[in-house]
Formats: structure tokens, sequence, C-alpha cells
């Protein structure tokens, strides 16, 4: 049974990086966009990331383009995005396709085991799954749900 460590993304740096870095860890996957009305969550996503780091939490960062072309930069100028303008430190990943016959793999696994009202596609950017610390996948949030109100879950998985 594929396991969410079985995949593995490019960085925004071109670097492969394989999930299972993230072992042990809970991990928060996020489909983003620098010019979408849900941009502004990159701060609470962010807000989130430097409250429970050290307990173990990971936000890691997909830029997707499929949704009103909102993600139309090459991976330098989405790095210096989330930057300057959010100052975003947890890893980002390059563009990737969340639904269709492109889409990521990671994303089909995600989907596939936390349907969400679409079923199996992601409705739009800031579509956000939880992962357990031992890469279960536990919960999806719509894009409308702001970071904030996943605290109370991320506390319990990491407590798990």
């Amino acid at each position: 049974m594929t396991a969410f460590y079985d995949f593995s993304a490019r960085t925004l740096q071109g670097e492969s990086r394989a999930m299972q870095a993230y072992q042990g860890k809970v991990v928060l996957v996020v489909n983003t966009a620098s010019k979408c009305g849900f941009t502004p969550q990159y701060q609470g996503l962010q807000a989130l990331y430097e409250k429970y780091q050290e307990q173990g939490l990971v936000i890691l960062g997909f830029p997707c383009n499929q949704f009103g072309q909102q993600e139309p930069g090459n991976s330098g100028d989405i790095s210096e995005f989330c930057e300057v303008n959010y100052g975003v430190s947890f890893p980002m990943f390059e563009k990737v396709d969340v639904n269709g016959a492109e889409r990521h793999p990671m994303f089909a696994y995600l989907t596939e085991a936390l349907p969400g009202l679409l079923g199996k596609k992601i409705k739009w950017n800031f579509t956000k799954f939880l992962i357990g610390r031992e890469g279960q996948p536990l919960k999806r949030y719509a894009p409308l749900t702001k970071p904030d109100a996943l605290e109370a879950d991320i506390q319990a998985a990491l407590k798990d």
C-alpha cells in the first residue's frame, strides 16, 4: 500500500525531497497560489509553523496554477513573493498539478484518502491536508478554512 512517505517532490530550489524526510512529524500539505483571494493565508500558515515547528509541525506548500491561472510565476518568482510578502520559511515546492491526468501522485493519494466536496478533486487553492506523525492522512480542510481554525487539530496530532 502506498504511504505518504513514498512520495517525493522538487523544492523551489530544484532539489528532490522525499516526504520520508518528514517522518515522525505532523505535516500540513497546502496547495498554494500567489495571486488568489486566499493568498493572505500564507500569513496564518507561517504563524502556525513558527508556533508549532519546535513541537514537530512542518507545513509543505505546493504552488498550483490550475485555478484561475493564479500562480503564473516561476520558482524564483514564487520564492521571492512568499519571502518578501509573508516571510514564509516553511518548505515550498515547485509548481504541481493537483487535479487531472498530470496531477502529482501525492495529491492523487491524499484526495483518495480524504475525498472532499468534489470527491477526489481539489476545489481551489489553499486546500489543506493534515497528516499524522505516522504518515496517516487525518483531515482535509476547504480553501475557506483559515489556518488558525486548524490549531486544535494540529495540537491533537502533535500529542499523538
